[in-house]
């Protein structure tokens, strides 16, 4: 079953110390990066920079009016390497497997908990990463109140790393991006590959 998440939630980029977040990111010229979940595509946008014309972009979602936005503003922008696709990333992203260097998710994970599909989109996750591939994760800090959902939808970085780990990733870094948000990084771990 198709689950669909919240068309038009806020962007987090606008509360985050986006210098610090894409410095611990430090994504390569002509890398591959997917956005799942990329909402508005403002994390998007800023990757597309980084990566170059040689690089590629996807921002994956199922909002499929933001994505027409978010397509119209990166053509505006002359970023051919952003490219958009309509996709339930719970289900089957469609992406070849081992082609990305880092898939990103902003303020998505608890969405995802939330609606019990964090598993499929984390399986899908490893399969589209190359070995050592990067996973880049920002939630909320885990306090009561704005902004952000309530105290008990926020994931604490303990609870992010329960959730991810049995997924075939290693846990790298935790990394304060503002504050309300946090960044927390994994690798694809190889050893877990078949061949």
């Amino acid at each position: 079953m198709e689950k669909h998440l919240p068309e038009s939630g806020k962007s987090s980029f606008d509360l985050i110390d986006a210098r610090t977040l894409f410095e611990q990111l430090s994504i390569q010229k002509g890398s591959t990066f997917v956005d799942l979940g990329c909402g508005r595509g403002e994390y998007a946008l800023e990757a597309a920079l980084r990566v170059g014309e040689e690089g590629r972009v996807y921002a994956v979602d199922l909002w499929e009016e933001g994505l027409v936005v978010l397509g119209t503003e990166a053509e505006f922008r002359g970023l051919s390497q952003l490219k958009v696709l309509a996709a339930d990333m719970c289900a089957k992203v469609p992406l070849q497997s081992r082609s990305a260097d880092v898939c990103f998710l902003a303020t998505v994970l608890h969405d995802l908990v939330r609606e019990g599909c964090a598993d499929g989109l984390l399986e899908e996750t490893h399969r589209m990463l190359r070995p050592q591939g990067m996973l880049a994760i920002v939630e909320f800090k885990k306090f009561d109140g704005h902004p952000g959902p309530s105290v008990q939808v926020k994931l604490s970085p303990d609870q992010v790393r329960e959730i991810v780990g049995p997924h075939g990733f290693v846990h790298q870094e935790l990394t304060d991006i503002g504050p309300y948000n946090y960044l927390i990084t994994f690798n694809r771990d190889a050893a877990l590959d078949d061949g």
